[in-house]
């Protein structure tokens, strides 16, 4: 079993987190290069340079992924990441010149901490800087660090979120992926069916109301846009950027298995797919195990989240 993202050769996962605001940013570096895809299932998306994954683009490859709390202000912080790789060498050759091609989305965090602090080009670069081959650190940490789920009734009933990282081989396939959950619904385990993280009864309690059940009910929620969760799925599987695309489509199955509900219209959900290797694989099975680790990566990242900021956590300090 892998551990999380890292365990796929050429990535390296770095976070830069403010504690006192309650933000941060999380980067994922693939400097020797990535076929990348994507597929975007919220409504409510941030993002920059999302075209570069397209298959009509003529970019054939990426060099990192930004994920950011503070809303459009912290697309900012994808700006030190080039910066930095820039200064490595690192980039898509238009001699004599190196351009790093890096995409970018941000979640909503403005509801915790000090809205009026966002991540900035610095944080970006220090989350490159500190980017490691090492397992990832999960919980409340980088883009993580402001995020929350179950808002049908509000920040008062939500709980936390967070970063999350999981991995599966198939034979010689490695497939691994990265989640920040920030979701409005509720984050259910897709092997075992239960709720584990959501929408609270009380601002004291620590019941979970359901909130699929409380929508098919008719309750109407406080549904805004200021949530979204963003993926990251990596494989040593050899794939173009159409067959990349369409990984990260079927990955977005268990965004939908963990998030309950997912997709919604305050919603932003995002999954990325990258290639970074040359093995042969069918695509069907992988993106059955593309789902599952998606799944998985969500349930860590409500699992590894401790308290902050006043909203409750399943993690013990």
């Amino acid at each position: 079993m892998l551990q999380g993202i890292t365990d796929i050769a050429g990535i390296k996962v770095g976070h830069a987190s403010d504690f006192d605001a309650l933000t941060g940013c999380t980067v994922v570096l693939c400097e020797a290069g990535a076929v990348a895809g994507v597929d975007i299932g919220g409504a409510a998306t941030g993002t920059q340079e999302f075209d570069t994954m397209s298959p009509l683009h003529v970019t054939g490859l990426i060099h990192g992924i930004v994920f950011a709390g503070g809303s459009a202000f912290g697309l900012e912080a994808a700006s030190g990441v080039r910066n930095y790789l820039e200064k490595k060498g690192v980039g898509f050759l238009k001699a004599p010149h190196r351009v790093p091609i890096v995409p970018s989305a941000i979640l909503f965090d403005l509801d915790i901490g000090k809205p009026n602090v966002r991540p900035t080009r610095e944080m970006g670069a220090a989350a490159a800087a500190a980017a490691t081959a090492n397992p990832v650190v999960e919980g409340n940490i980088g883009a993580g660090t402001g995020a929350t789920v179950g808002k049908l009734f509000g920040m008062p009933q939500a709980m936390k979120g967070g970063v999350g990282s999981f991995g599966h081989e198939m034979g010689k396939i490695k497939i691994a992926a990265l989640a920040v959950v920030n979701a409005f619904g509720d984050v259910r385990d897709p092997r075992s069916g239960l709720l584990i993280a959501g929408a609270r009864h009380s601002p004291a309690s620590s019941e979970l109301v359901d909130t699929e059940r409380l929508m098919r009910d008719g309750h109407q929620g406080g549904l805004t846009a200021s949530n979204t969760t963003l993926v990251v799925v990596a494989t040593n599987a050899k794939l173009s950027k159409v067959s990349a695309t369409r990984l990260a489509k079927m990955a977005q199955a268990g965004v939908l298995r963990a998030l309950s509900p997912g997709h919604t219209m305050g919603d932003g959900d995002i999954v990325i797919a990258l290639s970074l290797g040359n093995e042969p694989s069918n695509l069907n099975a992988l993106g059955v195990a593309a789902a599952d680790v998606v799944g998985q990566a969500i349930v860590r990242g409500v699992k590894t989240a401790q308290t902050l900021g006043g909203v409750p956590g399943l993690a013990l300090p």
